[in-house]
């Protein structure tokens, strides 16, 4: 790419990104630190830290951030190890099972968790029966508050990103380094210790610091669970009275800051270890072959992980299909009705279609960002293509709450974005440049990804022959890269149709609801909403999980590199 229209080109997306992402994120830091008289001021901010109930939201919220996140790595760090060094009986199909979580939006999980897991679930009354526990004094499973219900619903579905990380982060390794170990006679133990989790650290702090932020901002678990006192569900709680009340903001301020934190230490520590980071490693890894029971362990091991991390699915299944389920293994009754009866619902109809329109609409405007980014960072040779390929990056480390409130803030009368509310209030604009700019990252990713994979030389050749630029682009590198764009853009169309913060967030009118805040109000109405809701669950679980496959199969073992930064 000439550098002329790279220069462009990156000033166009930079435009794009500071008005639509960093602008918001200043709006909500802004009216954090604003005085009543219009002066800045810190007292708002420091407030936080001095109102028990606010202290404590934020506290039980570092608490899910950290906890989720050290399950999380206990669970995906094993399993990323066995699927590097071992080959054992079904891996292919076991190391794709394992990542069934992703297709399951978690605070629809969270639902069927709760009549699973619940003191009345069907855990309880399966032990009940068996005569291993007292009717009168059913275990709470979830724990008081539902603390571990919420960490256990945000590690499930989030150690797949993590496991992916340092699967990613272990092909990178150079063999030959544990093989040098080992002939001096280090132990498995040792060299485990002293190599190979140094060499990976930087995977490693790549995915814990996505699932912290996410389990530290997550805001729809909580609010299934009725997990109050906690920081997100205190800031949306703080919507009905945010005219005149600066709490929300300083609240919301006090998370990105933390935010941020954990982003920029976790760069810090990739950017400061040199362990690993050679492109090609100098050795050739091989898998070993476990046989007989050692390799039937380790499979039961990774059926049991898959086992475990589907318990919210089959909830919300059962769920849907049941005409009575409380107090028992199983439901009382099965029927369909809910699913035909939610086809005929308003709100499931409307918000289906509302969310096809939302997430078309975000994934054509990533679709062009994102292959724009890509070609400047991958083909241009201008100065600070890298700098543009981490600010792409950027909104996986600012939470999706942030980025809500930021655009809640500038759409009311008068604000800068007041003109994206559409006729009848309409927030179709603004949900679809809001869910563009949180999905990006998936489209630059599996872009950066394919064109590096891609042979330069081609485009070279045929420019060499006359092609233009364009010309060469669109019957040359386009088709090259193909399979990878395709990829992200299907990820990212995907995510945003299930998109929480923002849709609970900017979607106030029932005729403008996208699919998850339709769910979250089903949950809440009487009669049958919870099934109908449940329903809708698994008709977004099916095209979920559609999605990852096909995004997975066009980018095959880069898989992984679409859930970095």
């Amino acid at each position: 790419m000439k550098s002329g229209k790279a220069i462009l080109v990156t000033v166009l997306v930079t435009l794009f990104f500071g008005v639509f992402f960093i602008y918001p994120v200043c709006e909500v830091m802004r009216e954090a630190f604003t005085g009543d008289q219009g002066g800045f001021t810190l007292d708002y901010f420091l407030k936080i830290f001095t109102i028990p109930i606010y202290l404590e939201g934020l506290w039980n919220a570092l608490l899910l951030g950290i906890t989720s996140t050290i399950v999380t790595f206990l669970i995906a760090l094993p399993l990323a190890l066995a699927s590097y060094r071992w080959a054992f009986p079904g891996k292919k199909w076991l190391t794709g099972l394992i990542l069934a979580p992703l297709v399951l939006p978690p605070f629809v999980g969270a639902v069927g968790v709760k009549h699973i897991l619940g003191t009345q679930g069907a855990l309880n009354a399966f032990l009940i029966d068996l005569g291993l526990m007292n009717a009168d004094y059913p275990t709470d499973w979830l724990g008081g508050g539902s603390f571990w219900g919420v960490v256990l619903m945000n590690s499930m579905h989030l150690y797949p990103i993590l496991y992916m990380n340092v699967l990613a982060a272990l092909g990178n390794l150079d063999p030959t380094m544990e093989q040098a170990a080992q002939n001096l006679g280090a132990s498995p133990w040792k060299r485990f210790k002293k190599i190979t989790l140094p060499l990976c650290m930087p995977g490693i702090f790549a995915g814990a610091a996505i699932v912290f932020i996410w389990s530290f901002t997550e805001l729809g678990v909580p609010l299934v669970f009725d997990y109050t006192r906690v920081a997100p569900v205190q800031i949306y709680d703080g919507i009905k009275d945010l005219n005149g009340n600066p709490m929300p903001y300083a609240l919301v301020a006090v998370m990105l800051v933390i935010s941020v934190i954990v982003f920029a230490s976790s760069k810090l520590v990739m950017g400061r270890s040199k362990l690993g980071t050679a492109s090609r490693p100098k050795g050739q890894h091989k898998e070993r072959k476990l046989k007989g029971g050692k390799g039937w362990l380790v499979s039961l091991m990774f059926f049991m992980t898959f086992a475990i991390a589907s318990i919210p699915h089959f909830g919300v299944f059962f769920l849907s299909v049941s005409s009575d389920w409380y107090g028992t293994v199983l439901p009382e009754g099965m029927t369909l009705a809910h699913y035909s009866e939610g086809l005929g619902h308003p709100l499931v109809v409307g918000s289906i279609q509302n969310s096809l329109l939302y997430a078309s609409g975000a994934t054509l405007i990533d679709v062009i960002l994102g292959l724009g980014v890509a070609w400047v960072v991958v083909r241009s040779k201008i100065w600070g293509r890298g700098v543009l390929d981490a600010l792409m990056m950027l909104p996986l480390a600012i939470p999706g709450l942030v980025l809500a409130f930021g655009y809640l803030a500038l759409s009311g009368e008068g604000g800068a974005f007041h003109f994206m509310i559409g006729e009848g209030g309409s927030p179709a604009l603004l949900l679809i440049v809001a869910y563009a700019v949180r999905r990006l990252p998936f489209v630059v990713r599996a872009a950066v990804s394919g064109l590096q994979q891609s042979n330069v030389a081609l485009e070279e050749a045929a420019m060499s022959m006359g092609a233009s630029p364009s010309r060469t682009f669109r019957r040359i590198g386009l088709p090259l890269i193909g399979g990878s764009l395709a990829a992200g853009g299907i990820l990212a169309f995907a995510f945003a149709m299930l998109e929480v913060s923002d849709s609970l967030i900017l979607a106030q009118q029932a005729q403008h609801f996208p699919v998850t805040k339709a769910i979250y109000a089903l949950l809440s109405t009487l009669g049958n909403g919870n099934e109908i809701a449940s329903a809708l669950g698994v008709w977004a679980m099916i095209f979920l999980g559609v999605a990852i496959a096909g995004a997975f199969v066009l980018v095959g073992r880069r898989g992984g590199s679409l859930f970095r930064f």
